[in-house]
């Protein structure tokens, strides 16, 4: 099979990797073109297979390789046809769901033996198993079943999508039917918003710089705003969002996890156990989320999708405050915001500094702000104040930028799930999610599921309702 000229950076035992929802927009936007660069790169391993499942039939193996072909054409430039073949080539489907997955044990099984075929070195029993449950929340516990009952979890890596269940209750279950099939070291919970070099790159700029972790704390630290907008509407997500929201599909996951980020304590190694402690750390000390201090919004025209029920009071917008209630951040408010069609779409962190106390500019002196930028080209800036050129002392706002590509020119970087797939190729766990972890946030965020604040309408490319706009001590840093 043809390969990339650069050499994978380590041998990986023989995968059969499967695929639920591969006919899915998330394998075709995301799953697939991850395999393909890693595939491009050399990063896949020497033998290995993909079986594609789901419960109906996109018709034969061929005319499944060609949907995948055609999300590759639409989602990669300059595909290369020899790598793009060369996957394909690997690729099948088999049907399955919660009740019957006889068939797909059996294509699992004999797939195994054919990336064994002519091998002195490897029997069925070296393959591993990678399986991506990409499903809805409430189809996850059966296909679970299903895969220990037909031994599927054996040397089996298990990558569950978000969010993990819809409450703390159902969480619980989906953690307990795991544990009924697997060990929680086989368990990889993805949120593709930690596989960003930019959220990777928080740890790096904090505890690598002088600069700035003696100030990470509430003596200097005043206020931490985590704003993911988004300007896209549903996207043909109606019927997903209408059984999450913005709370489940967001809040509880992508930046509940920027916020541990953000929060957590040093630790002694960047590796998975190390890691989520600091993590858990933070959740643990969070305060229950107040309904009083969340803000719930629904953009106009979101009740016009033909998957949406005409009464919806699903919210696709939440701005709330949050506290983590330890040593380092008692008393600093943390402000999540998040929302549909909006008037950016952006991933951005800001850490507000306090006020110098100092009278020598007469009370002039306005607080200075970290903003980083969690684009797939991460930027960082610093919002100081400056002598404004003049024969006075007058201040103004001045920025400091560091652009990481352009400052920093070498590097291999990973798109997201390109990453994290990698990872779980390699059983690297540092950067998926633990059940204590996901357990705590439903904790914290149950109060909201029991006691939503109500649903107010938002113009598309807004900010949000006014409500959320006035949430905060200070205003939102809505960008430049």
């Amino acid at each position: 099979m043809p390969q990339s000229q650069s050499s994978p950076t380590e041998e990986l035992a023989p995968h059969v990797m499967v695929l639920f929802g591969a006919t899915g927009d998330l394998a075709a936007r995301k799953l697939f073109p991850g395999l393909y660069r890693l595939a491009a790169q050399g990063r896949l391993p020497e033998r290995y297979a993909v079986i594609g499942s789901g419960r109906h039939s996109p018709g034969t193996d061929d005319e499944f390789r060609q949907q995948v072909r055609e999300g590759l054409e639409a989602t990669v430039d300059d595909l290369d046809a020899q790598v793009a073949d060369a996957l394909l080539e690997r690729v099948s489907f088999c049907t399955s769901d919660a009740d019957d997955g006889a068939d797909l044990a059996a294509a699992v099984r004999a797939a195994e033996e054919s990336c064994t075929a002519g091998s002195d070195a490897a029997g069925t029993e070296d393959v591993r198993r990678l399986v991506y449950l990409s499903v809805p929340p409430g189809a996850m516990a059966g296909m679970i079943a299903m895969l220990g009952r037909e031994d599927l979890t054996e040397r089996a890596r298990l990558v569950v999508e978000k969010p993990f269940g819809l409450d703390l209750r159902s969480s619980r279950d989906l953690d307990a039917a795991l544990k009924e099939v697997a060990d929680e070291e086989q368990v990889f919970r993805i949120d593709h918003f930690l596989g960003k070099e930019a959220v990777q790159n928080i740890l790096a700029l904090r505890f690598a710089n002088g600069l700035f972790e003696p100030a990470w704390n509430h003596r200097h630290i005043e206020s931490v705003q985590i704003d993911v907008p988004e300007d896209l509407g549903l996207e043909g997500r109606g019927s997903f969002y209408e059984s999450t929201g913005a709370l489940r599909d967001m809040i509880s996951t992508h930046l509940a996890q920027l916020l541990g980020f953000v929060a957590l304590e040093e630790a002694c190694r960047f590796d998975a156990d190390e890691l989520r402690d600091a993590k858990a750390a933070v959740f643990a000390a969070m305060r229950p989320l107040d309904p009083a201090r969340a803000v719930f919004g629904q953009f106009e025209g979101y009740r016009d999708d033909e998957d949406v029920d005409g009464d919806s009071e699903v919210e696709t917008f939440v701005a709330l405050e949050a506290w983590v209630d330890n040593d380092r951040w008692r008393d600093v408010p943390f402000y999540l915001r998040t929302g549909k069609a909006m008037a950016q779409g952006r991933r951005t962190i800001t850490l507000r500094f306090r006020t110098p106390h100092t009278e020598i500019f007469n009370g002039s002196v306005a607080c200075n702000e970290l903003v980083l930028e969690l684009t797939d080209q991460p930027q960082v800036h610093v919002e100081l104040q400056a002598k404004k050129p003049g024969p006075d002392m007058d201040l103004v706002k001045a920025t400091m930028s560091l652009d990481f590509a352009e400052d920093v020119e070498e590097g291999d970087p990973l798109e997201a799930y390109e990453r994290l797939l990698l990872d779980v190729l390699r059983g690297e766990r540092t950067l998926f999610t633990r059940a204590d972890e996901v357990d705590r946030i439903w904790q914290v965020v149950q109060p909201l599921l029991d006691d939503p604040p109500p649903v107010q309408s938002y113009e598309q490319g807004s900010w949000g309702p006014q409500d959320a706009l006035d949430l905060p001590l200070g205003s939102w840093h809505l960008g430049r």
